[in-house]
């Protein structure tokens, strides 16, 4: 198939996004609202799905606020479900939905380490079981991207469960591609590793911490961990700005889809290196996001 652009392939498809209410889930919503998508907005966080669905339907194309927690495999199939019976088959599946938490591994709450889990890696498991078996019943062309992280090919001190998180979703969707090409559905069901680098969102300010009533918990770490990382997103990218990249690099063809090629392409190589010289993690200061390397 000859491509030409992202919105030739994803034209008046139906595009499932979970995650959609806020940061770069949102910049995909209205980037597949633009290109002329009906667009399913699932989040936990229904008031923001619903504000974001009357922003676009001023717009022309059909959005839909769907709430739904990832966490929760019955919910997923439900929205799976519900979106094949009531919008048809889905072109563009993208399990998005996730959250942070700083602090020392040690002082992590065990309800804040499975947050993280359940949300990141559990939700994007959810996601590929309930739409999957739907996508391989349909003959055209669909699409799945899993987002992952710079996070997901970096080691970063008191950002531990974030970080394990993300390492997973990439590993994961490596497996999924392979399986799909195993299964013989390679050739309409692409799936793609989305690696996004400093993105504008809410993701710090929400983040987990660590429990002040705990004893000899370093709160102060944690809190630190978080100024620094509101400090990046000061200088991060444009979500809408990160959602063009996405697309017509998926249009591309690529697998790994980076919203700043060179800034996340060089932690990637970092990371090679890393793995090739077997060099132990190294402590130093905090990767920074440089906009002209976008």
């Amino acid at each position: 198939m000859t491509v030409t652009s992202a919105r030739e392939l994803f034209e008046g498809g139906v595009a499932v996004i979970t995650g959609a209410g806020a940061g770069i889930g949102a910049g995909l919503a209205r980037y597949a609202h633009r290109l002329g998508m009906t667009t399913v907005l699932a989040d936990i966080d229904k008031a923001a799905v619903e504000s974001l669905r009357d922003e676009l339907d001023d717009t022309g194309a059909t959005a839909v606020a769907e709430h739904c927690d990832v966490r929760d495999p019955d919910a997923v199939a439900a929205l799976a479900e519900h979106v094949y019976h009531d919008r048809g088959p889905v072109r563009l599946l993208v399990n998005n939905a996730g959250v942070e938490q700083f602090g020392y591994l040690w002082d992590t709450p065990i309800a804040n380490w499975n947050r993280v889990m359940d949300v990141n890696v559990s939700g994007v498991f959810h996601g590929v079981r309930a739409f999957l078996p739907r996508m391989m019943a349909h003959d055209s062309p669909t699409w799945v991207w899993n987002l992952s992280s710079i996070g997901g090919v970096a080691a970063v001190p008191l950002q531990a469960p974030y970080i394990i998180s993300k390492h997973a979703v990439l590993a994961l969707t490596e497996c999924l591609r392979m399986e799909v090409e195993l299964s013989g559905h390679a050739h309409r069901i692409h799936v793609h590793a989305v690696l996004p680098g400093a993105v504008k969102s809410n993701i710090f300010e929400a983040a987990g911490g660590v429990d002040a009533g705990e004893a000899n918990a370093d709160v102060g770490a944690a809190e630190s961990q978080r100024a620094a990382m509101l400090d990046i997103k000061a200088e991060a990218m444009d979500p809408l700005a990160a959602a063009q990249v996405i697309f017509d690099q998926s249009a591309q063809g690529r697998f790994y889809l980076l919203t700043q090629p060179e800034y996340v392409g060089s932690a990637m190589a970092e990371r090679a290196q890393v793995l090739t010289t077997q060099v132990p993690p190294q402590l130093r200061t905090q990767r920074r996001f440089d906009p002209a390397r976008q």
